[in-house]
This record gives C-alpha cells, sequence and structure tokens, in this order.
C-alpha cells in the first residue's frame, strides 16, 4: 500500500535538508531549519455592521486551507469602530502536517503567479526569529475560489512559522522550496 507524501516534504527530506546543512554548515542535522506550521489569517473590520462576511470568509477559508476556520472575536470594545468585546471580527486557520505541506505547494506553484503584476515577494518581511509573514490581496488567487460566487474581494496574511534561528536561515528554506523572492 502506498501512502501519500507530499511533494514538497519529499524535496525537503531527501534534497533540501542536507543542502541546508551544508550551506549553514551546521553541525547537527537536528539544527537544520524546517517549516513548523503555516498561520492563514483573514481580518474582516467590515464584519461589525454585516455578519454575512464573516459567514462567506469560513466557506471560502475553508476551501482554501482543508480545515475549518476558527472565528476570531474582539478582545475589547472600541466605540469609535462601533465595536463590542466578543463580536466576530476575523477567521483564521493553523495548518500542521500534510495539509501545510499540500498548501505552500499551491500557494507557491499556483496562487502567487496568478498575482496580476506579480514580480516576486519581498524578502524583507521576517521577524527576526526566522518566521515570514505575506500579505494577499485578494482570496481570488486561488483557483479553489469560484470568482462568480465571491461576494467582495477579502485580503489575508499567511504566516509561516519556522525552527530557523535567524532570518538568513528562514529565507534559505523558503527559498529552497521555490518561494519567488524579489530581486
Amino acid at each position: 500500500m502506498a501512502t501519500y507524501i507530499p511533494r514538497l516534504k519529499k524535496r525537503y527530506q531527501d534534497e533540501l535538508r542536507g543542502q541546508l546543512l551544508k550551506d549553514f554548515s551546521l553541525a547537527n542535522p537536528m539544527q537544520v531549519p524546517r517549516l513548523q506550521k503555516i498561520v492563514v489569517n483573514m481580518g474582516l473590520g467590515d464584519a461589525v455592521q454585516n455578519n454575512k462576511i464573516i459567514d462567506s470568509a469560513v466557506k471560502e477559508m475553508g476551501m482554501l486551507t482543508g480545515q475549518k476556520p476558527v472565528i476570531t472575536r474582539a478582545r475589547k470594545s472600541i466605540a469609535g469602530f462601533k465595536l463590542r468585546e466578543g463580536m466576530p471580527i476575523g477567521v483564521k486557520v493553523t495548518l500542521r502536517q500534510d495539509r501545510m505541506w499540500d498548501f505552500l505547494d499551491r500557494l507557491i506553484t499556483l496562487a502567487l503567479p496568478r498575482t496580476r503584476d506579480f514580480k516576486g515577494v519581498s524578502a524583507k518581511a521576517f521577524d527576526g526569529r526566522g518566521n515570514y509573514t505575506l500579505g494577499i490581496k485578494e482570496q481570488i488567487i486561488f483557483p479553489e475560489i469560484d470568482y462568480d460566487k465571491v461576494d467582495r474581494i477579502k485580503g489575508m496574511n499567511i504566516t509561516f512559522v519556522t525552527s530557523a534561528e535567524t532570518d538568513e536561515q528562514a529565507r534559505g528554506l523558503l527559498k529552497g522550496f521555490g518561494m519567488p523572492f524579489r530581486k
């Protein structure tokens, strides 16, 4: 019985891990940076006026990630934004294991090249601890989303959490997966 192994996971295990071990001259193979999880977050401030936005975001995020999203709620009330504590203001998903690898593969090979006027992603969006955050303006770049059924364009943040100790190691890891960084 053949078990399914995601393409990028196989590439990481077969080629990339050894390459990173040599490139960063690490003494122990356990020091090699790896992808721990991917967090996809969609902040929906307009949901304060219209609750249907949350429902459509939950449905779309579920299609994109293959996993049911968690609805995020406001931590405190802000009168200027007509926001009360506990109101739904976004959705998020934390991907691990095979779903994480499949999402990363679809993002790099299908979604990012479909972005209008795409010249690559910024290489400066690292946080200093080896994590990378990517902002996407339109959810319609993913092939799973049917453009005709979209009620409004929503953006999202995608955070890649790695075990890398430095941004340089994390950049090498993501570049090895094929992340198209801008020159």
